[in-house]
């Protein structure tokens, strides 16, 4: 507890320090709370973080408090260009994580010999911050990469072409806000090496990139996510690879395999054949009727995927399927851009 006479002048200045940094972590504590309770609704970190306040507000003593006017403040009012050049709600959370962590940096320094609890109490809580502000920053990556998979229709995946980057970039122009990249021929670090310029040309055009099957390419080139079959490696083995700034998406074709993608957290569904397919020729087509039984409770994005082409979108739109994967259309086109914006226009129109 306090041990120190607060007439004291040194004193008051050392308690006017504690009792401005209470309140700056505090702030930045409430801004941190807020966007995990309505910009990501995550309840687990709107509890933890709430808990801080109420602790460092528990702490907040009269005798801070009573310091605030006794030494002027000559600098009060002071601003600092960076302030506003915030834009994202990803520099906003990074900011005011450093906030709490300096103003609690401050508190601990400056309490240490007079208020040894509180000094204790902002050393534990600084910490905690700098956890919680890389998982606050996962969860709102994850969340953004969430929006364009709700917001987008048509889902691209690559094909092994000699000008790759070329139709993608078309395809990109064109309005596509998701590739998949499948990897043909080659070794493992032409297959990096093309992974990161496609990540590159898909971050350009605020696009997701998605990586096929091998993980350790999508973290090499910090891919937006990875897509799985059902005999590649197990979601939840993925996700402790990738965390929660990752999407993944699953492959299924049976009520079974679409209940444990659900029940282990996937992102998004991939389901067909809708038709027959020379990509997967071994497969046979669920058909329409059957894609409507699977999905009809899905409260997550779907893609239907297999023997999809320009001709048969209308049809598929007036069955109810709203998202669409293609592979052969648009990677075997004459005119990649020019087709992808008229699948487009198809999959916008309302039936």
């Amino acid at each position: 507890m306090l041990n120190s006479n607060p007439k004291d002048a040194e004193d008051l200045r050392i308690h006017q320090i504690i009792d401005a940094n209470l309140d700056r972590a505090r702030e930045g504590l409430r801004v941190l709370e807020d966007w995990a309770r309505f910009g990501l609704g995550k309840e687990k970190y709107v509890e933890k973080i709430k808990n801080f306040r109420q602790i460092l507000g528990k702490n907040h003593l009269e005798v801070y408090k009573q310091s605030r006017n006794h030494i002027e403040d000559k600098c009060k009012g002071l601003s600092h260009q960076e302030q506003f050049n915030r834009k994202t709600s990803e520099q906003i959370i990074s900011s005011n994580s450093a906030r709490v962590q300096e103003a609690l940096r401050v508190i601990e320094e400056f309490s240490r010999l007079q208020n040894y609890e509180l000094s204790k109490i902002a050393s534990e809580i600084r910490y905690e911050i700098y956890t919680i502000e890389i998982d606050l920053l996962n969860y709102s990556k994850c969340k953004n990469s969430e929006e364009i998979l709700k917001e987008n229709d048509l889902y691209v995946i690559t094909d092994h072409k000699e000008n790759l980057l070329e139709i993608i970039e078309d395809i990109l122009i064109a309005g596509v806000r998701i590739i998949q990249h499948r990897f043909k021929t080659g070794t493992d670090q032409d297959h990096l090496q093309e992974a990161i310029q496609i990540k590159n040309l898909c971050k350009r055009y605020n696009s997701l990139f998605i990586v096929n099957d091998r993980i350790d390419i999508a973290l090499a080139s910090n891919a937006d996510g990875i897509h799985l079959g059902q005999d590649d490696l197990d979601l939840k083995t993925a996700r402790k690879l990738l965390g929660y700034s990752k999407i993944i998406g699953i492959s299924a074709n049976n009520a079974i395999d679409i209940s444990n993608a659900l029940k282990e957290g996937c992102d998004y569904i991939g389901i067909g054949p809708v038709f027959e397919t020379t990509t997967k020729k071994n497969k046979k087509p669920l058909g329409i009727e059957n894609i409507k039984t699977l999905t009809k409770d899905l409260n997550i994005p779907w893609f239907a995927i297999g023997g999809i082409k320009s001709n048969n979108i209308s049809y598929l739109k007036r069955n109810g399927f709203k998202k669409v994967a293609l592979v052969s259309e648009l990677m075997n086109s004459e005119d990649p851009k020019e087709d992808a914006m008229m699948i487009l226009k198809k999959l916008s129109h309302e039936n």
